[in-house]
């Protein structure tokens, strides 16, 4: 891996974010997950030794962004619960399936471990976008403003790129595969330089 970049940290505060800001999003989580946490671990690992410049994501909040809702405080709490009630009856259509994760791949801002196939996530996506344009006027997020990917770790400083991506070379090759059975819809945050969260509400596949 010959990188062509810089890191940059990833926690500056995007558009509307603050500390003690809530988002409701959809995103795949990976509770129970065994063979990604360990390929998870491996890497964590492997960019342990780069100390504070790195933000390495536990288990627990290992996830696949799908598709944003709004911020707790821009949307009525009635609207979200008939997003969820429409979600299911579209979701009951999508059959649960399997995906593979990595190898890891370095971005400027984190690693990531891209995943395959790619339809069947975005068939998720476009039923849960289907059941917020159910609710309200406008669907936010562009249909196709869409990146595969479950992070790893989160870039935390700005610097050289080389230094991680030796640190990655070192990693055989880790993949793994996961199985999507629900969506969840989660209240998340980023107050710790960590995306954290409360799942609102878990919907299963068909």
């Amino acid at each position: 891996m010959t990188p062509t970049m810089d890191m940059r940290n990833h926690w500056w505060w995007r558009p509307g974010w603050h500390s003690g800001r809530r988002f409701y999003t959809w995103h795949f989580t990976f509770d129970g997950q065994d063979e990604l946490h360990r390929a998870a671990a491996d890497y964590r690992a492997a960019l342990t030794p780069l100390g504070p410049a790195f933000t390495l994501i536990p288990d627990q909040w290992l996830h696949l962004t799908m598709q944003g809702v709004a911020f707790v405080d821009e949307i009525a709490e009635a609207d979200v619960r008939a997003i969820v009630d429409a979600a299911r009856t579209r979701l009951a259509a999508v059959p649960a399936f399997d995906i593979q994760l990595g190898p890891a791949i370095l971005d400027p801002e984190a690693v990531l471990l891209p995943v395959s196939p790619g339809d069947p996530v975005q068939d998720v996506r476009n039923a849960v976008r289907a059941a917020i344009g159910d609710v309200l006027k406008e669907v936010p997020e562009k249909a196709d403003a869409f990146r595969l990917h479950v992070s790893v770790a989160y870039s935390a400083a700005d610097g050289p790129a080389e230094p991680v991506a030796k640190a990655l070379a070192a990693v055989a090759d880790t993949s793994a595969p996961a199985r999507i059975a629900t969506a969840d819809l989660i209240v998340i945050h980023r107050d710790n330089q960590r995306y954290e969260w409360e799942t609102y509400a878990s919907v299963p596949l068909g």
